[in-house]
């Protein structure tokens, strides 16, 4: 019997600097007739440009390409006017590359070796606005989100601490007191369980909170 279809066809862009990639994709979703692929766009050059003249649904966005990754394309893709929603497609996991994405307004995150099922199913979910994360990586997010529990101004502040710098200069740099400064550290390092700078600095970089020093 053959399957009905939706009135509404989900319309789908394909970002990835691979031809092959963007061919296999297409051909796997070219057969689900509730699905309408647009012409895939190579790398990150011109997507903006063409999302202005041609609104998707969904976006299938390659998280690493060579000018421009995924991660500094995607909050261009949702200052769209009529924005698309965005699955981050990857050949690794990440943990801190996952995270970014999501907390950055991507609405899943799949690795390219996914069944057809699994992707077929993903853009579903997505499209009808469920986040499509696995499981075990939804599951580390919350985990991560819950222990840091740290404002954006604290992770500034951290970051900061990171690298070494005095409540003096952060508050020279944050243009804020270094008496404010030192009621974000105190506050840092109650949420982190941290005796000290040090140690904060320390936990958060074990729990990915900030990236790693270089």
């Amino acid at each position: 019997m053959e399957k009905q279809c939706d009135k509404k066809a989900i319309r789908i862009l394909i970002v990835d600097d691979h031809p092959i990639v963007r061919a296999g994709l297409a051909t796997l979703l070219g057969k689900e007739c509730d699905f309408r692929l647009e012409r895939g766009v190579d790398g990150s050059d011109g997507v903006i440009a063409y999302l202005d003249r041609h609104p998707v649904d969904i976006v299938l966005l390659d998280l690493r390409m060579p000018k421009t990754s995924g991660l500094e394309l995607l909050p261009e893709i949702l200052a769209e006017k009529n924005p698309p929603k965005v699955i981050i497609l990857s050949s690794f996991d990440y943990e801190e590359e996952i995270y970014r994405a999501a907390k950055a307004g991507a609405s899943g995150y799949l690795m390219k070796d996914v069944t057809r099922d699994q992707l077929v199913q993903a853009i579903h979910a997505v499209a009808a606005g469920q986040l499509h994360f696995p499981k075990s990586i939804a599951e580390r997010i919350a985990e991560r989100d819950g222990r840091s529990g740290l404002s954006p101004r604290e992770q500034d502040v951290l970051l900061m601490l990171s690298k070494g710098l005095t409540n003096k200069e952060i508050g020279h740099v944050l243009f804020i007191s270094q008496f404010t400064v030192r009621n974000h550290v105190k506050h840092i390092l109650e949420k982190l369980g941290a005796s000290d700078r040090t140690e904060a600095v320390s936990i958060a970089i074990q729990h990915g909170v900030i990236p790693m020093l270089s």
